[in-house]
């Protein structure tokens, strides 16, 4: 099932997470785990996986098969990062993987390369420097304009950390859903790690099927919980949320909310969702932001949890990083939108997952428009730079890496 997952994520184009969805179904749970680690961990690392295939096995990767290229990543990971698993294992799993693939021609290749990933990758990895960031970048196994952008605006040793930490399995949070009353007949209950900079939040190690399937707890992220936190809305308020899907957000909100959401697909599961974690405050609409109906306006409160390069999730989304790139024109245009559709002295809660300054501090900055002091309200989370924004770093907080500032019209 990984094998699927990375032969797709890359033969294909496919999202990693759609992809092991639908290949994992029915797994248990200890087998699941075992193939997200796998697949997700050889999509991460796969620039520095190539390389040492390449450098071992003394034959360009664009050359091979893919489903050979498929087989000895996978192979190469578990050699070189999943401690657990014995090499020969790995090799002859690998091996199997190539002939099933009605490739014989290349299994003696395969073994070959394998043998010698077992005896040499070590080695090989420990030796690669990262004191520059090309260096660094082929080392934590991202595209160089990653890690690029992290050297110029977090310095060295930063980018290094922040690189180290999204290549590590992401902690698992959840937002219970108070709405629900009280747990029903027969369903376990959800052990976890409190946070008190969060109320609604518990850092679990896995979620029971039961508090899905019955609304009792969303899958958040605390730094996204945070963004919903920091819009602040009231009840008897009008909130906006321009960009709803998946909708962990708008069911955070108090107030009347209308959620936007472009894709029909994604409109409908949000709807579903709503109706099943009992948010009957949220009225879904399947709209494009920048065209929508001129009734929606004069909003007390808007959302706008922008698309993005998603930087700051590239732990939980591992093939994001080989995939983004930077959304700043469409950010800025639909932070206009949400600034047309709040009323005058009504707030904009602007959220983005990434960190780079194209996306965050000049997206504001081109609106030019005052800021509300969200530093004093989480002095946690405080920008370095734009002491009145918050920032969450995977590296320092623990969780997916957040930009929020919020915006006030005051005309």
């Amino acid at each position: 099932m990984a094998y699927e997952v990375v032969r797709r994520v890359f033969e294909d184009d496919a999202y990693a997470d759609r992809v092991f969805r639908s290949a994992a179904d029915g797994l248990a749970s200890r087998d699941r785990a075992f193939a997200m680690e796998l697949a997700y961990g050889t999509v991460r690392r796969v620039r520095l996986l190539d390389h040492a295939i390449e450098q071992i096995g003394r034959r360009p990767m664009r050359k091979l098969d893919p489903p050979v290229r498929a087989a000895l990543r996978l192979g190469a990971y578990q050699v070189g990062f999943m401690s657990g698993v014995p090499a020969h294992a790995a090799a002859n799993e690998t091996v199997e993987l190539v002939r099933a693939a009605g490739l014989q021609r290349a299994v003696a290749f395969a073994n070959a390369v394998m043998r010698r990933l077992s005896d040499e990758l070590a080695g090989l990895v420990a030796g690669l420097a990262d004191a520059t960031v090309l260096e660094a970048a082929l080392r934590h196994s991202y595209p160089d304009w990653i890690a690029e952008t992290w050297w110029s605006e977090l310095g060295p040793d930063e980018a290094r950390q922040l690189m180290v930490a999204q290549n590590e399995p992401t902690e698992t949070a959840v937002r219970i859903n108070r709405r629900v009353a009280a747990t029903p007949d027969g369903v376990e209950p959800l052990a976890g790690q409190p946070d008190p900079d969060f109320p609604d939040a518990l850092v679990v190690e896995r979620i029971p099927a039961p508090w899905l399937e019955h609304g009792l707890a969303w899958p958040q992220s605390r730094g996204s919980q945070l963004a919903g936190m920091c819009v602040d809305s009231r009840p008897g308020e009008r909130v906006l949320d321009l960009c709803a899907a998946p909708g962990g957000k708008a069911m955070q909100l108090a107030g009347a909310v209308v959620a936007v959401e472009v894709d029909e697909g994604r409109a409908r599961q949000l709807g579903e969702d709503v109706h099943r974690h009992g948010a009957t405050n949220v009225e879904v609409i399947n709209a494009d932001a920048r065209a929508l109906p001129a009734d929606l306006s004069g909003f007390d409160r808007v959302l706008l949890d922008a698309p993005c390069s998603g930087l700051g999730v590239l732990g939980p989304r591992p093939d994001l990083r080989w995939r983004a790139k930077p959304l700043a024109e469409l950010q800025i245009e639909l932070l206009r939108v949400a600034l047309e559709r709040v009323r005058p002295g009504g707030t904009v809660t602007y959220s983005v997952c990434t960190m780079n300054r194209a996306e965050t501090v000049d997206v504001i900055d081109a609106v030019a428009v005052p800021l509300d002091d969200l530093g004093s309200d989480f002095p946690g989370f405080r920008h370095p730079s734009r002491p009145r924004c918050l920032l969450t770093l995977p590296h320092r907080h623990h969780t997916t890496g957040f930009f929020i500032a919020r915006l006030r019209r005051d005309c």
